[in-house]
């Protein structure tokens, strides 16, 4: 009554779940904070162990630690997604928790990845902070596994300045994100707020009601901004394709139809190349979408501050462990696409790329 029944968090909660076809939705601070949240809905802790990839910002491994389980990194392939064939090597009986993360608005291969995990028993936790509208053969992504994460920040095709969300189709992990994330509230109807219920420990990690409402009126948004995107990114291709003499390797994309459009991806013949072409791009004002200028960030064989010391190296480096990751991803140049991408853009960054790779 205070509020006369204003909870605009509440009702992006409901818009986002409707939009994505799932059960439920639960808004968060951002999208690290979706990852941790639900972990500890999977009941994820000391002792377990969560697989993830080596392509994926370290956001995904920093929340693995949060909750006190250690984090087994596979390899990633030509879709720069999990290797589903290294996925299958890793798995212990102390696997808890798979996570696939969709870079670049791409789909991991999710029916290799789902049915190891279904043959297994184990968990598996959608990342889609960068795939948000993307779908996979009809699915939803984020919708896939038995619960999916997102990221609103300011660089995502849905932005609410920050925050995160966590969605799901089962009510009982619904309900334990939702009470984690609050302090341990239980929202008991029996017990007004100051006397409420709690069976277990929880943190601060609500969303605010001003985000709330910009989430609201940029998800109206978010299918004109797809469609935008992925017809930028299509005539990106067409140009980037149609440059002669080159033969460029494009990144392997196991749904066409459910890219959301956020980057284009190219493979060139050698690590050095590809640093030659960038440093290059970047002199004449073409910018990228974390590969390569932001690798580190994004690839977990740099993370010594986090896997160094890990047991599954046995001794080894992290840049010695993923020689498959690394020679994939340090050969990728990734091109971004914007909303506000016109005609004269899409041929100025063709007719660069054309430029450099000529003198290359």
């Amino acid at each position: 009554g205070l509020r006369n029944n204003v909870y605009k968090v509440k009702d992006f909660e409901a818009a986002f779940a409707k939009h994505l076809g799932a059960g439920y939705a639960h808004a968060v601070t951002s999208g690290t904070a979706a990852l941790k949240v639900a972990l500890k809905a999977l009941k994820v802790g000391p002792g377990d162990e969560v697989i993830t990839q080596t392509h994926t910002f370290v956001a995904t491994v920093e929340a693995i630690l949060e909750c006190g389980a250690a984090a087994v990194v596979t390899d990633v392939d030509w879709t720069l997604n999990m290797d589903q064939e290294d996925l299958a090597r890793k798995i212990t009986p102390r696997t808890k928790v798979i996570i696939p993360v969709h870079m670049f608005g791409v789909a991991a291969r999710m029916d290799e990845i789902m049915a190891i995990a279904r043959k297994r028993g184990i968990a598996v936790l959608e990342d889609t902070a960068q795939a948000c509208g993307g779908s996979y053969r009809g699915k939803t992504l984020g919708t896939i596994g038995d619960i999916g994460t997102f990221s609103f920040d300011h660089g995502k095709l849905l932005t609410t300045g920050e925050g995160g969300m966590v969605v799901t189709n089962n009510e009982s992990l619904y309900r334990a994100a939702r009470i984690y994330a609050d302090h341990g509230h239980e929202d008991n109807p029996a017990f007004p707020r100051g006397e409420d219920t709690r069976s277990f420990p929880g943190f601060n990690y609500r969303m605010m009601e001003l985000q709330g409402a910009i989430g609201l009126e940029q998800l109206k948004k978010l299918p004109g901004s797809l469609a935008k995107h992925r017809a930028n990114k299509a005539a990106l291709k067409q140009a980037v394709q149609a440059i002669p003499g080159q033969a460029l390797r494009f990144r392997e994309i196991p749904d066409p139809a459910g890219d959301n459009g956020d980057a284009l991806v190219f493979f060139l013949e050698t690590p050095e190349r590809a640093k030659r072409v960038a440093r290059t791009l970047q002199q004449k004002g073409i910018g990228f979408k974390n590969l390569p200028d932001a690798l580190n960030w994004h690839y977990a064989g740099t993370w010594d501050h986090m896997l160094g010391k890990a047991e599954w190296l046995k001794g080894r480096t992290l840049e010695d462990y993923f020689t498959q990751s690394g020679g994939i991803l340090r050969r990728a140049i990734a091109l971004p696409i914007f909303y506000k991408m016109d005609e004269a853009r899409i041929a100025t960054i063709a007719q660069e790329l054309h430029t450099v790779l000529a003198g290359a």
